[in-house]
């Protein structure tokens, strides 16, 4: 039974609680890396929807869209295969950040350790997260999850070679910033978003 059945309807709920409630300084628990990913993102505020299949990531984006009445509202985005890929899914685009009020978006990796989303110049090319629109919808997929910051940034490395692109940085306030968070060179110049993730099986 995976991940996914024990959060959502079946087998038994282990870890969640123990993590929680432990100490900021003590070490994490040894748990897979889907479900520390998952227990850390929902806790940091983001808005979590697992899809067994595309039809099922179809559906969820048609329930967000329909949530926040987003239907006469284009999405911001900056990534011309994922615009095809949704483009039949009746969502319409602009290149233009101040048009939307939504940015929609793929990333490079779910970070397990923080909860955080990895994201560089592939997916933001030169913004800073501020000046996005407040609203964040992320298309990934679990084959995406990593440990840690340090394991997605060596993926990173070896996957483009000398060609590392630049503007790499986590999302990964789904709420106000603090002085706990605001020393995390990583998340310079970022801002709290409402962020929903749209996570598709693929292993």
């Amino acid at each position: 039974m995976g991940l996914f059945d024990k959060l959502f309807g079946g087998g038994k709920k282990v870890s969640k609680e123990t993590l929680e409630t432990r100490g900021v300084h003590m070490p994490d628990l040894n748990i897979p890396v889907d479900e520390k990913f998952t227990i850390h993102f929902k806790k940091n505020g983001g808005k979590f929807l697992y899809c067994d299949s595309f039809s099922e990531v179809s559906e969820a984006l048609k329930n967000i869209v329909m949530e926040n009445e987003w239907q006469d509202q284009p999405f911001f985005a900056m990534n011309a295969s994922l615009e095809q890929k949704f483009i039949k899914e009746g969502i319409t685009f602009t290149d233009k950040a101040k048009k939307s009020e939504v940015f929609f978006t793929t990333c490079e990796h779910l970070v397990a350790q923080n909860g955080s989303i990895l994201v560089c110049s592939n997916q933001l090319n030169e913004k800073k997260l501020n000046e996005l629109p407040e609203n964040i919808i992320v298309f990934a997929t679990t084959s995406q999850l990593v440990e840690s910051i340090g394991e997605g940034l060596k993926i990173i490395k070896k996957k483009y070679g000398h060609s590392i692109p630049a503007n790499i940085t986590t999302l990964k306030h789904f709420q106000a910033a603090n002085t706990k968070n605001s020393n995390d060179f990583l998340t310079y110049g970022s801002s709290s978003k409402n962020l929903y993730l749209l996570l598709l099986e693929d292993l």
